[in-house]
């Protein structure tokens, strides 16, 4: 943190507050944010900060997102995919992208005109990216694209998807590539936005391209078959936004529980009197530290550039698994109301059970690191 992270992290704040939390609820029951949200996001420079000025970003790096994700997960909110429009599909195109696209589309998604989805996960197809079954087939100079989606957060407000694709579909892994296709293109569905167990203000959607024609110019990158390639580039800074709200929202529940331990009273005593109940907050608290000085030591590692594919993925499995167990010690020191929706305990319950499942699965991230050892 220095002093243009403190004054952001109070815009942040304050936007939060105002325009997030008090309607949450409402969010949750249309299973999406307001359309103007991200335009106003965008009014006070809270998108795309990690993008250079030259093309409409705020010239920040990783830090600046990181404060923003963080405020956003300590009013519970999980419903504003900012974090993934920001953080991953921008970066995408900043990364990937052609001097055209990047004047073209960076520009809007940092104003909020357009909003960014990455569409990887199929039907039949999760961790398992080499098995795409979506194609991009190359007919004089566009491609025509066919195959379905789903899983995809922002899935229903997208104004542009990168759509993970085969161009050569008997090369595997060399046959993967990246397009990119506007949501006003026709032959392109959106499905149903998905009804999910959390995180149910999020428009999460599936998505379905049917005989889509786009230019060969969409293609992201230079030539075709570089997206597998782009994927496993772009994964560690997506697993590490999934690790900094995880502990964000341990340290939230925590700062929760301790309030209404000291508080509720059961026996003529509060039950933070109770040595169950202080034992049992130790130790969230303790977990609640160790994630923190380890995604704060990623985020570092990050910034300089050092953070490697192993580390993030201790990181991801790591502080998802902890906050999915101290979420659960919070809401049993609840007792009933921890079931409550009124109580933001539960529904910070709910939310954080696909952290260990999307962005890869807490057994892949073993994988990754067992592979390293």
């Amino acid at each position: 943190m220095d002093d243009d992270l403190v004054a952001l992290r109070d815009l942040a704040r304050a936007f939060c507050e105002k325009e997030i939390a008090p309607n949450i609820d409402r969010f949750i029951e249309q299973h999406h944010v307001d359309r103007d949200l991200w335009t106003r996001a965008g009014e006070l420079g809270l998108l795309c900060m990690s993008i250079p000025e030259e093309f409409g970003g705020g010239g920040g790096t990783f830090a600046h997102e990181a404060v923003l994700i963080e405020e956003q997960a300590r009013v519970g909110d999980s419903a504003w995919g900012a974090p993934l429009h920001n953080g991953i599909v921008a970066h995408y195109l900043l990364e990937y992208g052609s001097d055209a696209q990047k004047r073209h589309f960076l520009p809007r998604l940092a104003t909020g005109e357009m909003v960014g989805a990455i569409a990887m996960t199929e039907p039949g197809t999760g961790s398992d990216l080499q098995s795409v079954t979506t194609k991009a087939v190359r007919v004089g100079d566009e491609y025509v694209v066919n195959g379905a989606k789903t899983f995809i957060t922002n899935g229903a407000q997208a104004d542009v998807v990168i759509v993970v694709a085969k161009t050569d579909p008997g090369a595997g892994a060399n046959g993967i590539s990246l397009v990119l296709v506007e949501g006003d293109r026709p032959g392109f569905r959106r499905g149903r936005v998905l009804d999910k167990v959390g995180q149910r203000g999020q428009d999460t959607s599936e998505l379905y391209f049917e005989d889509v024609h786009i230019p060969i110019e969409n293609l992201l990158g230079p030539t075709e078959g570089q997206g597998f390639i782009q994927l496993m580039q772009q994964l560690p800074q997506e697993r590490l936004i999934l690790g900094l709200g995880a502990v964000t929202v341990l340290e939230t529940a925590l700062e929760f529980t301790v309030e209404y331990a000291k508080e509720r009273h059961a026996f003529g005593k509060p039950i933070f009197a109770v040595q169950n109940t202080k034992f049992k907050l130790a130790e969230v608290a303790t977990d609640a530290h160790i994630s923190r000085v380890f995604i704060d030591d990623c985020i570092a590692r990050h910034l300089r550039g050092e953070l490697d594919i192993p580390t993030v993925a201790m990181a991801k499995w790591w502080t998802t698994d902890r906050a999915m167990v101290a979420l659960d010690e919070c809401l049993q020191l609840h007792g009933g109301y921890g079931y409550m929706n009124e109580y933001p305990i539960g529904r910070m319950w709910a939310d954080a059970r696909v952290q260990k499942i999307y962005g890869g699965t807490s057994e892949i991230m073993k994988e990754i690191i067992a592979r390293s050892l």
